[in-house]
């Protein structure tokens, strides 16, 4: 029994690094891509304000909007949810990624990692730029901020950063519960971000909604492009080394 399903064990991941994967990382990166643009459409033509303003507005105490709704504990730890997705933060998990996968010797995956992340830094900017969207004014910011408001910068790049960070390290793992549990915990820590930032009244929730998209399309044309390079042989297989250690003991 054993060896009939060591074959179809091989196929199966043979088929799903060659065909399923890259699938459908397209798939979503076109569904992710979509919904931004359609979510952008909305925010320039202002039909997001009303729904914006609602949100923003039920989130705080309505004798006095400088304060958040419930205890002070939960507004602190807004702003440390916040700030796992500034840019402090994320170019210090990158850093680490980085560094560690090159003491791997996975120098081209290091690579890769290094043009997602800084790929979608600048993307973010770009599209701020773009759209030029003012912060809320309806609420005191309790927090600080210095651009744009669309898409959430915060939002985009724990998005692009927590998933990539993830799916690599989902990918190297053996176990499919531990596989899954680091995603979820990608997610999980990609949504706490986003919803920070719509209760520190620092941005619209559409602002979010967008960052997110806009940020799950870019980590999965990354991972796309990660799974077809793999496949031509240019970036390490999960446990492969372009080098070996250095601390490797000579056979």
């Amino acid at each position: 029994m054993n060896n009939l399903l060591s074959p179809v064990t091989q196929l199966w991941a043979r088929l799903r690094l060659n065909e399923i994967g890259p699938l459908l990382s397209l798939a979503a990166c076109g569904f992710f891509a979509w919904a931004f643009i359609s979510l952008a459409d909305e925010v320039v033509e202002g039909e997001t304000h009303a729904l914006d303003s609602a949100i923003l507005l039920s989130l705080r105490d309505p004798q006095d909007l400088a304060n958040p709704l419930g205890p002070s504990w939960l507004e602190e730890a807004a702003r440390d949810f916040t700030g796992l997705g500034g840019y402090a933060i994320l170019t210090l998990l990158t850093s680490a990624a980085v560094i560690y996968l090159l003491m791997a010797g996975k120098r081209s995956a290091a690579l890769l990692v290094l043009v997602s992340i800084v790929g979608g830094a600048l993307l973010s900017t770009g599209l701020k730029m773009g759209f030029e969207r003012p912060r809320p004014d309806l609420v005191p910011h309790a927090a600080r901020v210095y651009t744009a408001s669309f898409p959430s910068g915060h939002a985009m790049l724990s998005a692009i950063t927590y998933l990539t960070l993830g799916a690599l390290l989902a990918r190297v793992e053996k176990s499919r519960r531990i596989s899954a549990f680091i995603m979820s915990l990608a997610i999980i820590t990609t949504l706490m971000v986003g919803v920070s930032r719509v209760y520190l009244g620092v941005h619209w929730p559409s602002d979010v909604l967008a960052g997110w998209s806009v940020g799950a399309a870019w980590a999965s044309l990354c991972w796309f492009v990660a799974l077809q390079l793999q496949r031509r042989g240019q970036v390490e297989k999960p446990g492969e080394t372009s080098t070996p250690p250095v601390d490797a003991e000579p056979p």
